[in-house]
C-alpha cells in the first residue's frame, strides 16, 4: 500500500495525485526554496491513499456515490441535503487504527523542545486543487490553532468531510471535475503565531490588470483569514520587480487599509475576531524591509514554478520572522491574450455615491438587492446587483446569478474578489459606505473600468464597449505616447500599443492624493488657519516630517507610472498650477498672491527659483530623485513648463543641479514645453539649454492667437489649424531638428484631425502624445499620414 503520511521534506510538486495541489506546493517549497532562505513551516501530509482507506474501512464509498446520484443537476435544489447526508456519513466514521497511529507519530515529531504540545494548522488539499484555471478558493475546510492529539484527529476527519461541502460539489460540477475521481489530502503544518503579529496574501503579478512586473502584497493584523474572508480592508503594497533585481528601493505604492478586525487564537481553542484599536488601524502591518523581503520571495517562488502565483504569508509575533504558508497558481491571467482588450467608456455623466476596489474591468447597471446571508438567495433576481458585507464560498452560486457584486468589506485578495475574477464578473469590494447610501431597488451603474478604484453611480448611465485586437497592429515610426495623470490607470494602459508617456501631469496627483500646498508643509508651524492646520495634521498622520508626506506621496505616484511603462520613456512635467489653483490646496491661500490673470501670471518655471515657492520645488525634486536614483527608474525624464526666457531656463537647470538632479547624470534628460511664442522665436537658445521640446498645442494656440481657450464666445477662433499656429509648430520642429534635439507634441488635434497628424509627420516630429481615449485613433491617423508621406517621397525620388 502507498504511504498514508508523507513529511513535507519528502513531497514534491509531482505528488499532486497523492497529496493535492496545496500540500504538493508546500512540500516543493520546503524542499527547494527553504534552503534559499524562504521560510516554510514544517509539517506533513495525510495522503489521498489515507482518505480512500478511510472510505473503504468504513464501507461508505458506495453510499456516497448513491447520494451523489440523487443530486438535482439542473437547479441543485437538493444540494444542501445531499451534502449534509454525505458529510454525516464521514463524520460518523472511524479513522483506521494504522492511520491514527501514524498521525500521532508524525505529530510527535514536529513538537517543540521538551515534547510540549504545539499548535498546528490543519488544511484540506483536494487532488484536483490549485490547478491553473480553478482556485477552489475556500471550498474545503481549514482549522487553525489545533492543539493535542484528540483535536488533531477530529480536525482531520472534518477536513475529509469538507470534500463534500455543498459549494465544493457544485464547483466541481461547474468545472467538470466531478467526472474524475477526487480525493482529499490533509496538511498538518506547524502554526506561525501570526495572531501576535500580521499576515496576508501576495500575488506575484497585479491581480487586476495582469501587469507582470509588480508584486501585490496585502496584509492585516492577526490571522489572514480576515483577508481571505473579506472581513477587513487590508493594507496594500506594490513592489516593482526590476527595482528588486537591481537592489534598489522597490516599493512603488503603500496604502493603509482600515483593518477594523484582528483575528487571534482563543485560549479555549479556535479563534476570536476582536476589534482593532484605532491607532493600530492606521499603522501599516509591515515595514519597508519586510515588504521587500516578501517581494523577493514572491519573485523566487514565481520563477521556481514558472507561473504567476497566489501566496499566503504570515509573520510570527514571537520571533518576528516571516513565513510563507501557502502558494498556488494565479488562476485568472495566465491564459489571457494581452493583445485583445475591451474598452468601456461612460458616455454620460452621473453622481458617484460610493467607491471601492474595482474587480474586473467593465460597466454594468441594475437594481440593488441587499442580502444578509446566502440563505436569502431566492430573493435575488437575474440581473440584480448583489450588495452585502462580505462573502464566503457559500455565496458562490448566488454570485454567479448577480449582474455584479458589491461588498462593504474586503480588499483585492478577498474571497469576493478572487471568485469574481474567476467568474469574469464585475465587483466593487471595500465600498465601506455602500449600505448607508443604497437601498433595495435603487438603480445604479457600476464602473470598474477606469483604474484601481471602482465607482458606483446613481441611476442607469449609458456606456459603450469597444473591442480591440492588437495582433498585427503596425506601429508608426513616429512614437505614439500617452498623456497621463492618474497612476491608478497606468497598469491597464500599459497593455495598449505605445512608446511611453510623453506627458505626465503632476497636478492631478497633488490635487487628488496630496491635497496640501507644499509650502504649507514646509512652514506648517506658521499656518494661521486652525481648521486647515488640523486637516493637514490628520492627512500627515504617521509622518514625523510633514515634508516627507509630500515627497512620499508624489514619489509613489510618479514611480507607479514610470514602472508601468518601464523601460519606455516617461516624461514628468514639473508643477504647472496657476496661483488660483495653488490657493485651493489646503493651506494654499496663505502662500499665494491674488492675480487678475493667473493664466499669464506666477506659474511654471518662474516659480521654481522664487522665494515664494523655491522650497516647494525642492520637494518636487526630492520626489523625482527618489524615483530615479533610489528606485532605479531611470526611464523617468522631466519637463519644465511655461519657461518664458532662456535665462529662466538656465536658472532652473542650475537649481535642479544644486538639488541633486544633474542633467545628463544617469541619462537624466530635461525637456522644455514649447507653448509660448518666445519658445519658438528663441528655439535655438532654448535648444542649447534643454534636451528637447514638447509642444503644448493648447497654450501655444492660445498665446499665438490671443484667444482664451476657455471662452465660449471666441471658441471658433481657437484652432490649431490656424496658419499662424501651424507656422509656429513648423518653425520649432525645424529648429529642434537643426539642433539635433527631440521634439514631440501633446494634444488632441492629431487624433481628431488626420490632416493635422499628416502635417506634424511631414514636418518630422518625433512623437505625438494622446489622452488614453484618443490613442488608438491617433495611431491610425499617424499610420495613414506616414503612408502618404512615404508615397509622396517615392514620387519625388522616382521609386
Amino acid at each position: 500500500m502507498e504511504a498514508l503520511i508523507i513529511p513535507f521534506e519528502k513531497i514534491g510538486i509531482e505528488d499532486v495525485p497523492k497529496v493535492g495541489g496545496k500540500n504538493a506546493s508546500l512540500g516543493e517549497m520546503y524542499q527547494k526554496l527553504n534552503p534559499l532562505g524562504i521560510r516554510i513551516p514544517n509539517g506533513f501530509a495525510i495522503t489521498a491513499t489515507a482518505f480512500r482507506l478511510f472510505l473503504e474501512e468504513n464501507k461508505i464509498k458506495e453510499s456516497i456515490q448513491d447520494e451523489l446520484k440523487k443530486l438535482d443537476l439542473e437547479s441543485f435544489s437538493n444540494l444542501s441535503q445531499v451534502s449534509s447526508k454525505i458529510k454525516s456519513l464521514i463524520l460518523k466514521g472511524q479513522l483506521p487504527e494504522v492511520l491514527t497511529q501514524e498521525i500521532i507519530q508524525h505529530y510527535q515529531e514536529i513538537k517543540g523542545k521538551k515534547g510540549q504540545e504545539v499548535d498546528v494548522a490543519v488544511r484540506s488539499s483536494a487532488t484536483a486543487e490549485d490547478l491553473p484555471g480553478a482556485s477552489f478558493a475556500g471550498l474545503h475546510e481549514s482549522f487553525l490553532n489545533i492543539r493535542g492529539t484528540a483535536n488533531l484527529l477530529k480536525a482531520v476527519k472534518s477536513c475529509f468531510a469538507s470534500l463534500y461541502n455543498g459549494r465544493a460539489i457544485k464547483y466541481r460540477h461547474d468545472k467538470g471535475y466531478d467526472k474524475h475521481e477526487i480525493a482529499l489530502s490533509v496538511g498538518v503544518q506547524r502554526m506561525v503565531r501570526a495572531d501576535l503579529a500580521s499576515s496576508g496574501v501576495c500575488f506575484s503579478i497585479d491581480p487586476e490588470s495582469g501587469f507582470q512586473q509588480a508584486v501585490l502584497i496585502t496584509g492585516c493584523w492577526g490571522l489572514g483569514e480576515n483577508i481571505v474572508q473579506g472581513a477587513v480592508i487590508p493594507d496594500e503594497f506594490l513592489v516593482f520587480k526590476p527595482s528588486l533585481e537591481k537592489g534598489k528601493r522597490a516599493i512603488i505604492s503603500k496604502k493603509a487599509g482600515s483593518k477594523t478586525k484582528t483575528m487571534v487564537y482563543s485560549k479555549k481553542g479556535g479563534t476570536l475576531n476582536l476589534d482593532t484599536p484605532k491607532k493600530k488601524q492606521k499603522e501599516l502591518v509591515l515595514n519597508d524591509e519586510e515588504v521587500e523581503t516578501l517581494g523577493k520571495w514572491s519573485v523566487q517562488i514565481e520563477k521556481h514554478y514558472g507561473l504567476p502565483m497566489d501566496i499566503e504569508w504570515a509573520k510570527d509575533g514571537k520571533t518576528g520572522e516571516l513565513f510563507i504558508v501557502q502558494a498556488r497558481p494565479e488562476t485568472v491571467h495566465f491564459e489571457k491574450d494581452p493583445y485583445r482588450l475591451k474598452e468601456f467608456i461612460l458616455t454620460e455623466k452621473g453622481k458617484v455615491v460610493s467607491t471601492g476596489y474595482a474587480i474586473g474591468s467593465g460597466i454594468t447597471s441594475g437594481n440593488v438587492k441587499i442580502l444578509k446571508s446566502p440563505t436569502e438567495a431566492s430573493k435575488l433576481k437575474e440581473g440584480e446587483i448583489l450588495l452585502t458585507e462580505i462573502t464566503n464560498p457559500d455565496w458562490d452560486p448566488i454570485m454567479k446569478k448577480a449582474a455584479a457584486i458589491i461588498t462593504t468589506k474586503g480588499g483585492r485578495t478577498s474571497h469576493a474578489a478572487i471568485v469574481a475574477r474567476e467568474m469574469g464578473a464585475l465587483a466593487i469590494v471595500g465600498a465601506e459606505d455602500a449600505l448607508d447610501v443604497l437601498k433595495n431597488g435603487d438603480e445604479i451603474t457600476l464602473d470598474t473600468s477606469s483604474g484601481k478604484m471602482g465607482k458606483i453611480y446613481r441611476g442607469k448611465l449609458e456606456w459603450k464597449t469597444i473591442e480591440h485586437n492588437f495582433h498585427g497592429l503596425r506601429m508608426p515610426k513616429t512614437h505614439p505616447m500617452f498623456i497621463l495623470a492618474d497612476p491608478e490607470k497606468a497598469f491597464n494602459l500599459s497593455f495598449f500599443p505605445n512608446q511611453g508617456v510623453g506627458l505626465m501631469r503632476m497636478e492631478f496627483v497633488v490635487n487628488s492624493s496630496i491635497r496640501i500646498h507644499p509650502m504649507a508643509l514646509v512652514h506648517f508651524d506658521q499656518l494661521k488657519n486652525k481648521k486647515e492646520k488640523s486637516k493637514i495634521k490628520s492627512l500627515c498622520w504617521g509622518y514625523k516630517d510633514k515634508q516627507e508626506y509630500f515627497v512620499d506621496k508624489l514619489s509613489q505616484a510618479i514611480s507607479t507610472i514610470a514602472a508601468a511603462f518601464y523601460p519606455k520613456e516617461v516624461i514628468l512635467r514639473m508643477s504647472d498650477f496657476k496661483t488660483n489653483e495653488y490657493a485651493n490646496l489646503l493651506g494654499g491661500h496663505q502662500f499665494e498672491a491674488q492675480e487678475e490673470n493667473p493664466m499669464l501670471g506666477f506659474r511654471g518655471a518662474s516659480r521654481y527659483d522664487h522665494e515664494r515657492y523655491r522650497e516647494g520645488f525642492e520637494l518636487e525634486c526630492q520626489a523625482v530623485k527618489r524615483v530615479r536614483e533610489d528606485m532605479g527608474l531611470e526611464n523617468l525624464k522631466v519637463m519644465i513648463p511655461f519657461c518664458r526666457t532662456p535665462e529662466e531656463g538656465k536658472k532652473v537647470i542650475t537649481l535642479m543641479k544644486k538639488l541633486g538632479l544633474v542633467q545628463g547624470k544617469n541619462g537624466l534628460e530635461i525637456y522644455v514645453m514649447a507653448e509660448i511664442p518666445s519658445n519658438v522665436i528663441l528655439a535655438k537658445e532654448f535648444a542649447k539649454i534643454f534636451d528637447g521640446f514638447s509642444i503644448g498645442s493648447n497654450d501655444l494656440t492660445q498665446l499665438t492667437l490671443g484667444v482664451d481657450r476657455d471662452s465660449e464666445i471666441l471658441s471658433e477662433i481657437f484652432d490649431e489649424n490656424n496658419p499662424a499656429v501651424k507656422w509656429m509648430i513648423s518653425q520649432v520642429i525645424r529648429e529642434a531638428k537643426a539642433a539635433g534635439k527631440k521634439i514631440g507634441l501633446c494634444g488632441q488635434a492629431p487624433s481628431d484631425n488626420p490632416a493635422f497628424a499628416k502635417f506634424l509627420i511631414a514636418e518630422g516630429i518625433d512623437s505625438i502624445s494622446f489622452n488614453a481615449d484618443a490613442l488608438l485613433k491617433g495611431i491610425e491617423n499617424m499610420n495613414q499620414a506616414e503612408a502618404k508621406t512615404k508615397s509622396k517621397t517615392n514620387e519625388k525620388t522616382g521609386k
